[in-house]
């Protein structure tokens, strides 16, 4: 009998080289994008910070190791980015960007149907304006 070996998301998409692909596209999309103004317009001006804070993030999130955990403790992503006026508008871009980036650098669509939803329910858990 054969036992079938479970891996996670992370492995699947091709680990540390496509999140940080992902990652990267996501904020040269968030900075080129006029369709992304909105949520571009937040500080910080250099985004260099946030996504090796996202790479981190990713990398956990989808299953690799906990390097957001090991160097900032709980996401606690809400909190975070309370200072950050995030509409709809704001989500909305943001997700464009997240959505884009996803589908350029993780070419499996069943993989993307899997990432994509929960990544969708978090970015409307961050909306904390009208």
């Amino acid at each position: 009998m054969d036992a079938k070996e479970t891996i996670s998301l992370y492995e699947a998409i091709g680990g540390a080289d496509t999140v940080e692909r992902l990652t990267h596209r996501f904020y040269e999309l968030m900075d080129t994008l006029p369709e992304a103004a909105h949520c571009r317009a937040i500080p910080p001006e250099d985004l260099s910070g946030s996504e090796a804070k996202f790479r981190d993030y990713l990398t956990g999130y989808l299953g690799g190791p906990p390097v957001y955990v090991e160097k900032h403790g709980h996401p606690r992503l809400r909190m975070r980015h309370m200072p950050a006026p995030i509409g709809p508008e704001e989500r909305d871009e943001w997700l464009l960007c997240f959505r884009r980036a996803l589908e350029e650098t993780v070419p499996d669509m069943k993989l993307r149907a899997i990432i994509l939803p929960p990544v969708e329910k978090l970015a409307y858990h961050m909306q904390n304006k009208a």
